[in-house]
């Protein structure tokens, strides 16, 4: 039990002092550098959001997972506006560039459709007791908004380079993606949704 922990600690602990580590930080003023690291951050918790909703962390209930999922789920979209808002006080035009995907760094426009993702899942998590979202529709709507967060995060994080040294950032990457896809497997989401599907087939 206690190994695993100390491994998901590494996997997200790792990447963050490497990139202290960092030469290019010496040049960059704080604003900057604290928008780098909540993305950082933000990507450590998106390895993490799927092993608690899973309950693959020892030690945690299901309810218990469930609820650390929800609160992590807030802290990622805190991580990401800070990430954002650091950016964009450091150099609007190149925001702007990216939030109207005419920025000719490849990595940005991957950047901001996991950001709108996220921004979404935040919202339909909020209000979708208030409009009466069935669950099978919450979870069918989280699990292909989770899947373009994953995707564009890893893709983005991937495609710069900057702070985070190059081999954690890509066996974090690989993990963030590796527990995802274990996740969906396992939870069996897509099976799930063809059997309803075929479900529905047969009673008409």
């Amino acid at each position: 039990m206690i190994l695993i922990w100390l491994a998901l600690a590494a996997a997200v602990c790792v990447p963050i002092a490497a990139a202290a580590a960092s030469p290019l930080l010496a040049w960059r003023d704080p604003v900057y550098i604290l928008a780098c690291f909540s993305g950082i951050v933000a990507l450590g918790l998106m390895l993490v959001q799927p092993l608690l909703i899973a309950g693959y962390l020892p030690g945690l209930a299901a309810y218990r997972g469930r609820r650390t999922h929800l609160w992590t789920g807030g802290a990622l979209v805190v991580a990401v506006v800070i990430h954002v808002g650091g950016l964009w006080i450091t150099s609007p035009p190149d925001m702007i560039d990216a939030l109207l995907f005419s920025s000719p760094t490849p990595f940005s426009p991957w950047g901001v459709i996991a950001m709108w993702a996220i921004f979404s899942v935040a919202l339909f998590a909020a209000l979708r007791r208030r409009l009466g979202v069935r669950p099978r529709t919450w979870r069918i709507g989280h699990t292909l908004l989770a899947i373009v967060i994953v995707v564009g995060s890893v893709v983005h994080g991937i495609l710069i380079e900057g702070t985070m040294e190059t081999i954690s950032k890509a066996v974090l990457c690989a993990l963030v993606l590796a527990a995802t896809i274990k996740v969906m497997t396992d939870l069996k989401v897509w099976r799930r949704r063809a059997k309803l599907r075929e479900e529905s087939i047969a009673r008409q």
